[in-house]
């Protein structure tokens, strides 16, 4: 089976690493990754822990499909308790990272304490020591990688770390593997960084058996197929990756502008996928050079972008010159769409930033566009920003102000700590476009009717990949439902984190999802692992995975006036577009939600559903 039954744990105030191993009853109804790991979390953490505190756990962890031949099998996730929002965070990730751990032999690491100096983790299939990272300490995540590498003497170690932003305290700072595959969101790479832990270096050769190769291989085929035939999976995701969707939802009049005070951006044209491929007028080629995939993935939506070498120059000399990751939706829109900029360059080289630097360009966007809102109002100026003048669709301000984020200098140590913060400091919080202190990312939930509900339940904050009702709403998958309307669809944002819990615990990517139902992944669960999976018990299981972190910020103290919308959202109507004169209907929405979910008025989760759900 593809369990590892195996799990690292390290403490870092201690300076060990045991095995032991994993607790197979939890296994068997939480899957693994997102849900297994939560598990473990919640166990052994108080819900009232500080976030930046050695007693925060911080946990690396695969799924049972993680490594093995099903498609887009390279997924691994960060679990801790997030220091943007206080509450669960769980944040995804692709690359290669994750098989390479698990073919390692592990199906996860707790990490525990905190170190006396900088550390990173090496790990040589079963042998994992703690070394000495102090001459890492301030090194980008490329140069740690590169660093690491050399080290080791072996070129095939995959590695994940922070950069800048995890060690200076960002609070939306990630964890980056493969130099431009990240969990993002929710601060993970702050507590990361918090911990002196500056990286984990692996090599895995073990393998990853299965519990009957044959009919996995069968199921595996089967839908590899299915990705293939569809038209999102199979055609528009590899052309244009994510940012097929610029100009669909600017159309559709759900892309939020200058901070959510308008849906609809002028210059979407010229940041959206079609874009990237249209030859520069400076050098006659094209920011896109091709996609790229990660482990085991058939979809290939991944970006790799080459910049005009003269846009953006240090000292004489080009700062971004290589063949590095480009940009995807939510980053092309929350650092162009947000802010009103609409240089392709700028945005690119702001999202090498963040790869290079570690930070959530989501969070980073949507924050320095409420700081632009913040400006325009007068309630900072440039005393505040050191003469930057943050003015909308200002390029060479978003470049100056995302440098400095990353690096903790300047007013970028203002915007590190979120938009919540910087506009309460202000005067201002409701220029703050959050949900539990997490910005909301490229959906305007007056166009898009689920996604606003989707948000305020989010576990993790504000979030799409918890419910991506956009897939029903606007793609018409698997059913196409009127994103205008809210009738139904406290039932569909439901349906959707339930099954997007189960299929980021099994170790692969959400984006099948396109193309693939529960009824195509449970036969390769089934016959990977024990425990006789069907589409109804990975259901269950994601249901029990939702409500055990909805009752973990129950106790950290999140209730239901926490699952709201900023007023923006409520108050004022779609100037333009489909959605004109349109608010969020979230609070005709959430009662229904409430009861569909076996909560109490309160949004607690009912003793008769946690019995049920064996919790």
């Amino acid at each position: 089976m593809s369990w590892t039954k195996k799990i690292l744990r390290v403490n870092l105030t201690s300076g060990t690493c045991v095995s032991e191993p994993l607790n197979m009853d939890w296994a068997k109804k939480y899957i693994g990754q997102r849900g297994l790991a939560t598990k473990y979390f919640v166990e052994e953490c108080d819900p009232k822990v500080d976030p930046m505190s050695p007693e925060n756990k911080l946990i690396f962890a695969t799924g049972p499909l993680t490594g093995t031949a099903a498609p887009t099998s390279g997924r691994w996730s960060v679990i801790c308790k997030g220091p943007l929002t206080g509450a669960i965070a769980c944040s995804n990730s692709g690359g290669f990272f994750g098989a390479e751990l698990k073919n390692a032999g592990w199906d996860m690491i707790i990490f525990e304490g905190k170190s006396a100096k900088p550390v990173y983790l090496d790990i040589d299939n079963e042998n994992a020591e703690l070394k000495d990272a102090s001459a890492m300490w301030g090194m980008s995540v490329w140069d740690t990688e590169d660093a690491l590498r050399a080290a080791r003497g072996d070129n095939d170690i995959r590695c994940a770390s922070v950069g800048q932003a995890g060690e200076s305290g960002v609070l939306f700072a990630g964890v980056v593997n493969d130099k431009d595959r990240a969990a993002g969101r929710s601060g993970v790479g702050a507590v990361m960084g918090s911990k002196n832990l500056k990286a984990i270096a692996c090599r895995g050769t073990v393998g990853v058996p299965v519990d009957d190769a044959m009919k996995f291989m069968q199921a595996a085929g089967a839908a590899k197929q299915i990705l293939a035939d569809n038209a999102v999976t199979g055609e528009g995701l590899p052309t244009y990756g994510t940012q097929v969707l610029m100009n669909v939802i600017n159309e559709t009049g759900a892309l939020p502008t200058h901070n959510a005070k308008d849906i609809q951006f002028d210059g979407a044209s010229k940041i959206g996928g079609e874009a990237m491929t249209e030859p520069r007028e400076s050098d006659g080629k094209a920011n896109l050079v091709s996609n790229a995939a990660c482990f085991g993935c058939p979809i290939s939506c991944q970006r790799v972008s080459q910049m005009d070498a003269n846009h953006f120059t240090v000292k004489g000399q080009p700062k971004y010159h290589g063949k590095e990751g480009g940009l995807e939706y939510e980053a092309a829109w929350a650092l162009g769409a947000a802010t009103g900029v609409s240089d392709l360059e700028t945005l690119t080289y702001c999202n090498y930033i963040c790869n290079e630097y570690g930070m959530d360009p989501i969070s980073l966007g949507s924050t320095v566009a409420a700081a632009m809102e913040l400006y325009e109002i007068g309630a900072i100026t440039d005393k505040e920003t050191g003469g930057i003048k943050l003015e909308w669709g200002s390029a060479e301000a978003l470049a100056k102000i995302c440098d400095q984020t990353g690096l903790g200098q300047g007013f970028g140590k203002e915007i590190g700590q979120g938009s919540r913060r910087l506009c309460e400091k202000y005067g201002h919080p409701e220029l703050s476009m959050t949900v539990k202190s997490q910005e909301f990312p490229a959906y305007d939930p007056r166009g898009i009717q689920g996604m606003g509900l989707t948000y305020a339940t989010s576990n993790r904050g504000a979030c799409h990949l918890r419910s991506y009702t956009v897939a029903s709403e606007v793609l018409g998958i698997p059913e196409k439902t009127d994103p205008l309307t809210s009738d139904g669809k406290p039932g569909l944002v439901k349906a959707f984190q339930d099954a997007t819990a189960a299929v980021d615990s099994t170790g692969t990517c959400i984006f099948t999802t396109f193309a693939l139902t529960m009824d195509d992944i449970s036969p390769m669960m089934a016959a990977d692992s024990e425990g006789g999976w069907t589409s109804e018990t990975m259901m269950e299981a994601g249901e029990r995975i939702w409500n055990l972190e909805r009752k973990f910020n129950n106790d950290a103290g999140f209730t239901a006036a926490d699952d709201l919308l900023p007023q923006r959202m409520l108050k004022d109507a779609a100037k333009t577009g489909p959605a004109k004169g349109k608010v969020s209907d979230l609070l005709k929405m959430l009662p229904e939600y409430y009861e569909l979910r076996g909560w109490t008025a309160e949004g607690v989760p009912s003793n008769e559903t946690l019995a049920r759900l064996a919790l």
